[in-house]
């Protein structure tokens, strides 16, 4: 069986494709060392002319080097267009089925024509040699990349990928399997556009039963059912991207090690190890790709629905510096203000460390007094409460309902409730409530083993769905009424009612505009329709988030979204009643803290989706559980990084 190895135009390359048996035909090597030499002598000649169009070409730099093939760099001396040429020797493929797998090749690529594919253009042949002229890819490659950068970020991963999957849809919907996907064959153009190339190995799919068996691609990105010989599917190039992702994250293929039969090993057994650096999205996207059945692979839409894309920012466009260093993403955004990294200053340098634990320790003139009225708590013990005898002094008992009711509230002043506070407060004085909310709360709450009962019917609005597509338009959720909002990326907010009919506009906090979908002003045209689209998606394609009854007060104001953050761990989102919803990635757990009249509820959604409900004044008064405590601790911290990133 001949070497089927082809051109992976990028200079050492380690990871050579082969097929079944090529490592051991040492006289086609000899062979190939002396048509070396002989090529070298022919490739002196730096002006190449095409005798079909008349064109004349400046052979330049080498760009990479394969089995086959040498990959230059060419120069159109009419119109100084530049090109990535794919030379081919005659001599390299004086066999007929040589022949015909290099016009098989050219005839599949041509054919090709898509924003992620390497453009072909044109071939030309001479004595000498076969000249295939290709879009020329400035930035190399991604194994360029890795090699300079070592790994790289998660938003720079979905950037590329999306790219990737892009491509491979078109391919696969054209019944075109690529076969030998990996980062050498992602070539990146002068504005960082990634684009698949190298269609040596490429072939058509065909019905399982005429699949072929021939075990050929790269040893480290091979699939378990190609190494056991049940033939290639569009599967096969699934598991190839699986390997992708997982090396662009740690900086190596998932199954190498240092012996090929081990490595082979590992691939049919689907075994490798998942390092805890990556994110819960990142690891359970990869153990999908990698699934040992084929079968239970995703398709390449729903590798694009995973939490891995729509619980994380992806940015619209890379730097050329991200070629060799890691991106600043915090200014590529286009929407800055409302995603910005929690947890920065909590798990930075000593400097960030520093501002956050005296932002921390600042207290206000009403903290102070939070303070005063805590040590008052003490003194009346309030953490024994439980246990006091009937016959309390009843002056007593009311004081420390009142102080506990003055600390939950945060000190609202003068104000009867507090959404009547919040009603016309700017982002800053929602988040700065809640925030003396949280925080008096726990720093007054015992200690407990559990959660309080109370058995409360709640009547308010959270959300029970959400979708980031900030990189684009911006951050969409569903509250339990069914009305869909959409924070734009502009910072303005437009909300879709339950009727699906009426649309609620924000420009200015508290400043609403109402019309119908059907008779939305020209404006607002664009949006409305993006709205839609968040609505339906969310629809179709999201599951709620727990077992909260759908049910609202319709006497309160309609709930729009201020603000939302992501860290690493959870998503926070805060509303313009001074509701505040944070929903944690790895468990599914979410704590969601509105006001009810003058109290405040707390309501934990747990990971089986079974929710409790209880006021604040009891979490003071009887304690609440460390698991609890810890999300509690977890949301105000991202709550304070927010006001320090503001």
């Amino acid at each position: 069986m001949d070497i089927l190895r082809t051109i992976a135009y990028q200079p050492g390359n380690n990871n050579n494709k082969m097929c079944e048996h090529s490592h051991n035909k040492s006289s086609e090597t000899r062979r190939a060392k002396l048509e070396d030499s002989s090529h070298a002598a022919q490739e002196m000649s730096r002006i190449i002319s095409d005798s079909t169009t008349g064109k004349c070409y400046c052979r330049g730099k080498v760009l990479g080097k394969g089995g086959f093939a040498k990959c230059y760099e060419f120069t159109d001396l009419g119109s100084g267009k530049v090109y990535a040429v794919k030379i081919i020797p005659h001599t390299r493929v004086s066999k007929p089925h040589q022949r015909e797998k290099i016009d098989r090749e050219i005839e599949l690529h041509r054919a090709l024509h898509h924003k992620h594919i390497v453009q072909f253009y044109h071939h030309f042949e001479d004595k000498d040699n076969i000249y295939i002229l290709l879009e020329y890819c400035s930035r190399r490659s991604l194994a360029h990349i890795l090699k300079a950068r070592k790994v790289l970020t998660e938003p720079e991963v979905r950037y590329y990928l999306r790219q990737v999957v892009s491509g491979l849809k078109y391919l696969h919907d054209q019944e075109i399997l690529h076969r030998d996907l990996k980062l050498g064959n992602f070539f990146i153009n002068e504005v960082m556009d990634l684009k698949i190339g190298d269609f040596g190995l490429a072939a058509k799919l065909e019905p399982v039963e005429n699949r072929r068996r021939t075990i050929c691609g790269t040893p480290n990105y091979l699939s378990p059912e190609v190494l056991n010989k049940q033939g290639h599917g569009c599967e096969s190039d699934v598991w190839a991207l699986g390997c992708v992702m997982y090396t662009m994250l740690l900086g190596r293929p998932p199954f190498e090690t240092t012996n090929l039969k081990e490595t082979y090993r590992c691939i049919r057994e689907a075994r490798y190890s998942m390092p805890s650096t990556l994110s819960p999205q990142a690891k359970h996207l990869i153990s999908t790709m990698l699934a040992k059945t084929p079968e239970e692979r995703p398709r390449l839409d729903d590798i694009l629905r995973h939490d891995f894309f729509s619980q994380g920012f992806t940015p619209d466009r890379l730097s050329a510096s991200c070629c060799h260093m890691a991106p600043d993403l915090q200014h590529t955004s286009p929407a800055k203000s409302f995603f910005k990294k929690a947890a920065a200053a909590l798990f930075g340098g000593k400097k960030d460390r520093a501002k956050y634990f005296e932002t921390l320790n600042k207290l206000t003139k009403e903290e102070e007094d939070i303070h005063r009225l805590r040590q008052d708590l003490r003194k009346a013990s309030i953490s024994n409460l439980p246990c006091r005898q009937a016959t309390e002094d009843g002056a007593n008992k009311q004081q420390i309902r009142d102080t506990i009711r003055m600390i939950v509230r945060g000190t609202l002043g003068s104000c009867s409730s507090s959404s009547e506070c919040l009603e016309d407060s700017t982002m800053g004085s929602v988040a700065d409530t809640v925030t003396r909310v949280l925080r008096g709360c726990l720093e007054n709450m015992p200690e407990a083993n559990d959660i309080p009962k109370e058995g409360l019917n709640c009547s308010f609005q959270w959300v029970t769905k959400w979708v980031d597509y900030s990189n684009k338009y911006g951050f969409g959720y569903q509250l339990s009424d069914h009305t869909v909002g959409v924070l734009f990326n502009n910072g303005t907010h437009m909300s879709l009612l339950s009727d699906k009919k009426s649309v609620h506009y924000y420009a200015e906090l508290g400043q609403c505009m109402v019309f119908s979908t059907c008779e939305a002003p020209e404006q607002f045209v664009s949006q409305v329709t993006i709205l839609k689209y968040f609505a339906h998606y969310m629809e179709e394609n999201l599951m709620d988030g727990g077992d909260l009854p759908n049910v609202t007060d319709v006497s309160k104001p309609r709930l729009y979204l201020l603000q939302w953050l992501k860290s690493d761990r959870a998503l926070m989102m805060l509303f313009n009643d001074g509701t505040f919803q944070v929903n944690f990635y790895h468990d599914h757990t979410k704590i969601i803290v509105c006001s009810q009249g003058e109290e405040y509820l707390l309501t934990y959604i747990n990971e089986e989706r079974v929710s409790t409900a209880v006021r604040l004044s009891e979490l003071l008064r009887r304690g609440s559980s460390p698991d609890l405590r810890s999300r509690m601790e977890y949301a105000l911290n991202m709550l304070l990084q927010r006001s320090l990133e503001s």
